[in-house]
C-alpha cells in the first residue's frame, strides 16, 4: 500500500491520513460515518537506490485511498482501492482499461429489485483516466469490494458537449433531494483565455448512477482551472472550483484559490460569488512552500460544513530528502477544516490548521473491539495488511513506535463492586519474529501513566492475549490505577510497542477493555 511511518504529533488532527499521502479528497456520510476517497500519491512514493525518494509523478497514481471515522478526529484506514494495473507493484487494475486514477468522487443511491422488491444501496466511484476520460466504479459497500460495470469510459471528449475540454477530468456529484443526480467536471485553460475558459460541463447523471441523460452543459466559471465541486445549501446550489495561476486570475481573485458561483436551478446558469478558501501556502498555521494545486470538497454534516482540502504541508513537516532532479511536484495530504455560510449566503473558511477546526462527534467505546488502525497520532507506525491478507491493520514498525486514540470514554477501574469496572486489556496481535511488549498509557507516554503493559511471544500468527491493569503505586489490585485519576470524560490512549528488534515490526489488530 505504499504506507510509511507517520510522525504527527500530539494535538494536530490534521492531516486525516498520516500513513500514506493522500490528494484530491471526496467526502460522502453514510449511515454516521464520513468516508473520504482520495488519489493515492504514495503510488509514486518509493525508496531509489541512492536513498532519496522521487517527486511526485501523478502518472505513477493507479489507485485510491479510502478513510472514515464516525468522530471526524480518529480515522479508520480502509486500505487502497487499486483501480488500475500498476506494473511496479505487481497488480491488477478494476478498470481494465484505465492507466491512472485521479480525483475520485463518490455517490450512493437505494435501488430496488424489480423482481423482489427489496431495496439495496449500490456505491458508486467516479475517477479521471489521466485527463482523457471519467470512469466508474460500482460497490454494495462504501469499501468495496468494487467493479467495473461498464468496462470502458462513462464520458470522453466524444460525448455532445465535451468537445473542447481540455481536460476531462475533477468530477464531482450531486444527489439532489428531488431524486435526480448530476455530474460536474472538467477544466484547463485554452491558450489565450484564462479569463473565461469556459472547460467546466455538468451533466445529468441516468438514473443507473452509469450513465448520462442528454448533452453535457458548459459553466462558465470565471478564472477556472479545475477540480469541481457541488453541493445544495438550503434552496441554493453551490459550484465551486481552483482558480488557475494567470497573472489575471492573480489580479482578479488571486491564483489557486478556490472560488464558488450559485445557482437555484443545478445546471445553472450560475453566478460568480467570491472566493471560499485562500491556498493554504497562504495560511499562517502553514509553510509559504505549501503552495500547489488547490483541490476541495465540501460535506454537510448536521449543522456544520466541512472543507476537506490538501496540502503538501505534511511532507514538508516530514523533511523527506527528494530527487529533485526527477521532475514532478510534491507529495499531498488530506486535511479537514470548517467552512461557514453566513445568513446572507456567504461561504467562507476562515483558516486552514494542523490542529484542527472540527467538533469531535462522539467518544470512543473501549469496551467494544477498537480497530488499531483507528487513531489520531503516531510516530514510527504504518497501516499494513493482516496475515490473511485482507484486512488493513497497524503494524509498529520500530522500536518505541507509538499510537493515540483520541476522546476514549473513561470508565469505572476495579476496586468498585457494582460490576461495571474494568480490570483488564484485551488484544489481538503477532506476525513478530522477536518478543516484545504492548504497553498502554492514559494520556501522555511515561512510567506513571502506564495502565498495562502485554508480554507478546514470538508468533507468526494473529494471538489473542490479555494482561491486567497494573499499578504504579503498590502491589494491591484494589489500589489506585492511572485510570481512577481520570477526572475528565474522556482520555486519550496511547499504545507504545517496546523490545522490537531491528529490522522486526508487530501487527495489531484490536484493543479493547475487559470486566
Amino acid at each position: 500500500m505504499n504506507s510509511i511511518k507517520i510522525c504527527k504529533e500530539v494535538g494536530n488532527n490534521n492531516p486525516i491520513i498520516a500513513t500514506r499521502f493522500m490528494a484530491d479528497p471526496y467526502a460522502i456520510e453514510y449511515e454516521g460515518r464520513v468516508y473520504v476517497y482520495g488519489s493515492n500519491d504514495s503510488d509514486s512514493f518509493y525508496v531509489k537506490e541512492d536513498g532519496r525518494y522521487p517527486r511526485n509523478d501523478y502518472a505513477n497514481i493507479k489507485s485510491i485511498n479510502c478513510i472514515s471515522s464516525d468522530d471526524l478526529v480518529n480515522w479508520t484506514d480502509h486500505g487502497v482501492i487499486q483501480v488500475a494495473a500498476d506494473k511496479r507493484k505487481g497488480v491488477e487494475g478494476i478498470a481494465s482499461w484505465a492507466g491512472n486514477s485521479w480525483a475520485p468522487a463518490a455517490a450512493y443511491k437505494t435501488f430496488k429489485d424489480e423482481a423482489t422488491g427489496e431495496e439495496k444501496t449500490k456505491f458508486f466511484l467516479y475517477f479521471a483516466n489521466s485527463a482523457n476520460s471519467i470512469g466508474v466504479l460500482s460497490a454494495d459497500s462504501p469499501v468495496g469490494p468494487w467493479s467495473d460495470p461498464i468496462g470502458a469510459p462513462m464520458i470522453t471528449r466524444d460525448y455532445p458537449g465535451c468537445e473542447d475540454v481540455v481536460w476531462m477530468f475533477d468530477p464531482a456529484v450531486l444527489m439532489d433531494d428531488d431524486g435526480n443526480s448530476y455530474i460536474y467536471f472538467g477544466g484547463g485553460v485554452p491558450e489565450g483565455k484564462p479569463e473565461n475558459p469556459k472547460t467546466i460541463r455538468a451533466a445529468k447523471l441516468g438514473a443507473d448512477m452509469i450513465s448520462i441523460e442528454g448533452d453535457a452543459v458548459m459553466i462558465d466559471a470565471p478564472y477556472a482551472f479545475e477540480d469541481s465541486g457541488i453541493n445544495k445549501f438550503g434552496d441554493t446550489y453551490y459550484y465551486s472550483y481552483c482558480t488557475n495561476w494567470s497573472d489575471e486570475a492573480e489580479k482578479a481573485m488571486g491564483k489557486a484559490q478556490i472560488a464558488y458561483m450559485t445557482s437555484k436551478n443545478p445546471l445553472g446558469p450560475y453566478e460568480y460569488q467570491g472566493v471560499i478558501m485562500q491556498n493554504p501556502g497562504q495560511s499562517e498555521n502553514f509553510s509559504s512552500r505549501a503552495w500547489g494545486n488547490n483541490h476541495h470538497c465540501m460535506l454537510q454534516l448536521g449543522d456544520s460544513i466541512l472543507m476537506f482540502y490538501h496540502s503538501p504541508q505534511y511532507e514538508i513537516d516530514m523533511g523527506f530528502e527528494f530527487d529533485m532532479d526527477n521532475g514532478g511536484c510534491a507529495y499531498r495530504t488530506t486535511y479537514v477544516d470548517v467552512a461557514e455560510l453566513d445568513d446572507k449566503g456567504v461561504l467562507t473558511v476562515k483558516d486552514m490548521t494542523k490542529k484542527g477546526t472540527v467538533t469531535k462527534l462522539k467518544s470512543v467505546d473501549p469496551l467494544k473491539p477498537v480497530p488499531a488502525n483507528y487513531f489520531v497520532w503516531g510516530k514510527g507506525i504504518t497501516t499494513s495488511f493482516c496475515p490473511c491478507g485482507k484486512t488493513i491493520i497497524l503494524s509498529y514498525a520500530e522500536n518505541n513506535a507509538w499510537s493515540a486514540v483520541a476522546g476514549v470514554s473513561a470508565i469505572p477501574v476495579n476496586g468498585n463492586t457494582d460490576g461495571s469496572a474494568v480490570s483488564g486489556i484485551h488484544i489481538k496481535a503477532g506476525n513478530n519474529k522477536n518478543a516484545c511488549k504492548l504497553r498502554f498509557y492514559v494520556n501522555e507516554i511515561k512510567a506513571d501513566s502506564r495502565i498495562a503493559e502485554i508480554a507478546i511471544p514470538v508468533n507468526e500468527k494473529m494471538t489473542e492475549l490479555e494482561a491486567k491493569l497494573i499499578n504504579n503505586q503498590n502491589d494491591s489490585e484494589d489500589s489506585a490505577n492511572a485510570l481512577s485519576k481520570i477526572t475528565e470524560s474522556e482520555f486519550n490512549m496511547f499504545i507504545e510497542a517496546v523490545d522490537i528488534a531491528e529490522g522486526d515490526s508487530l501487527l495489531v489488530k484490536e484493543w479493547y477493555f475487559v470486566r
